[in-house]
């Protein structure tokens, strides 16, 4: 032993004679350089459903069966959306304080409307942070203190991040990747922290000086970003270069985009590109449409401003008015709002297939909760799955205005795919297995972008100053070092 110790002592001290350390061993990983989250909020496996029965008249997704633990059957039925061939699982939402017991959730019809339910705050604070929050909170503990979120660990790692949604840019899902505050209502303040932020891309409805039917207003109303803040982005008094015409977000989606600059998109439309617009919406589309850029657009923009950065991307990018209609039952708009961001979906596989490619980029299409609790028709004694023919709306009820506890679809595809599976948390009788939704944060921040290797840990090991000697010596110093260092370890083995 004590041969063994003097042995190693030496090969020790010779590596610090010679003035090496060696280099820390990087540690690698499969995890994605970029990653695009998309979220269609308020979409459950019922809306993915209904569009679909819509779209070809049928579709996977729909149950039938009776109340019971082992749940009703989850009847086959073919893909008609690009995603629903990715990997797929489910995805739990509740918020601090809140559970999900699989078995209760298919036992009784009223198990998903009952105890906590999460809100898209304290919903998109999970996903973002990996921290489980009350409701209404946004991007910070339940203590105060201001959580790390994906968009800033991407930043970090020297990568470009941003936000797009088809609601206000300062609601609740952007701003719980782009900002922190205790209140998700307090939206001047959201915006005020986004325009200051190191983001590349916001985009997302809000422009005050318009109505729900891209109508001028007489007067403004600035609910979703002061005056002040307003002037001075609309007034190039900022870091931003304002975009609010379709002309400029077609020019983004073609990809006329100037190098190293910060978009900042709002559409001149008030809470909603569509959703809010006049008119009665009896069947899709039936109401003239807003004169608005829609998401797949602004999802092409954005991909085409983040990926020129060298180091990657971040991004997340919302379908925000699926929620919208499932609070107001508002079932032709529904079918509106899902198509349309499943077209962004779309665009955001043809971006990466062309652009980049699935050994790089991961792509996730999720919902950070369900709304509305549509499901099949006169659910009283058992489930029902709806049914309907191709174009017209099928049959169907809405149980709820409000948020429901039910397991969200989870589509992915890229790298880190490995990773998210081996991070299942439980099975669901009906809907298989399932993750949480702080899982995929808690990823990025352990095993895909840890600090230690970060862009600013990198920039400061450039700063230490170098040993004497020409650079090809300190090549030959680090070589002999680090096998040196070997030796020691295959000694301790």
């Amino acid at each position: 032993m004590r041969i063994f110790s003097r042995t190693v002592a030496t090969l020790a001290a010779a590596a610090l004679c010679t003035g090496i350390v060696a280099p820390a061993q990087a540690a690698e990983s499969a995890g994605p350089k970029n990653i695009i989250v998309m979220i269609g909020d308020g979409m459950g496996y019922g809306h993915i459903a209904y569009n679909n029965l819509y779209e070809t008249g049928q579709s996977k997704y729909l149950v039938d069966g009776e109340f019971s633990a082992e749940g009703p059957k989850e009847l086959e039925g073919e893909s008609v959306q690009r995603y629903e061939d990715f990997n797929r699982l489910s995805q739990t939402t509740f918020s601090q304080g809140g559970s999900y017991h699989p078995e209760q959730a298919w036992a009784t019809h009223d198990y998903v409307s009952e105890g906590v339910i999460t809100d898209s705050a304290a919903a998109g604070t999970a996903m973002a942070t990996g921290i489980k929050v009350k409701n209404g909170v946004l991007g910070m503990s339940n203590y105060g203190m201001a959580e790390e979120n994906i968009s800033e660990r991407a930043i970090k790692q020297g990568k470009s991040a941003g936000v797009v949604s088809s609601v206000p840019f300062s609601h609740a899902t952007p701003a719980a990747y782009a900002a922190h505050n205790k209140d998700r209502n307090a939206y001047g303040e959201i915006a005020h922290d986004m325009l200051n932020s190191d983001l590349s891309v916001v985009m997302g409805a809000g422009h005050p000086l318009y109505d729900d039917s891209n109508q001028l207003l007489a007067t403004p109303s600035y609910d979703y970003i002061t005056e002040e803040d307003f002037g001075a982005l609309s007034g190039g008094k900022t870091d931003w270069k304002f975009v609010e015409t379709n002309e400029g977000f077609d020019k983004l989606a073609a990809g006329e985009v100037e190098e190293g600059a910060k978009y900042w998109g709002t559409p001149q439309v008030a809470s909603t590109l569509q959703q809010g617009r006049a008119g009665e919406g009896e069947t899709p589309y039936s109401d003239p449409q807003n004169d608005v850029v829609d998401l797949p657009t602004m999802t092409k923009g954005a991909l085409n401003v983040l990926g020129q950065d060298e180091d990657g991307f971040s991004i997340m990018i919302e379908g925000g008015a699926i929620d919208w209609t499932g609070h107001a039952n508002d079932s032709a708009r529904e079918i509106e709002e899902v198509q349309d961001f499943n077209k962004s979906v779309d665009a955001a596989i043809d971006w990466v297939e062309e652009n980049s490619n699935w050994e790089e980029t991961l792509l996730i299409v999720t919902a950070d909760h369900e709304t509305g609790y549509l499901s099949g028709a006169d659910e009283k004694e058992k489930w029902n799955s709806m049914a309907g023919d191709k174009d017209a709306l099928p049959s169907h009820e809405w149980y709820s205005k409000e948020h429901t506890n039910q397991v969200v679809p989870f589509f992915f595809k890229g790298a880190g795919s490995e990773d998210i599976k081996a991070a299942v948390k439980g099975t669901d009788p009906v809907r298989g297995d399932f993750i949480d939704n702080t899982d995929i944060a808690k990823l990025v921040f352990n095993n895909w972008w840890t600090e230690d290797d970060s862009k600013q840990d990198d920039d400061k090991q450039n700063e230490q100053p170098k040993q004497d000697g020409s650079s090809k010596d300190s090549v030959g110093a680090g070589l002999a070092g680090a096998g040196i260092m070997a030796a020691i370890q295959k000694l301790l083995k």
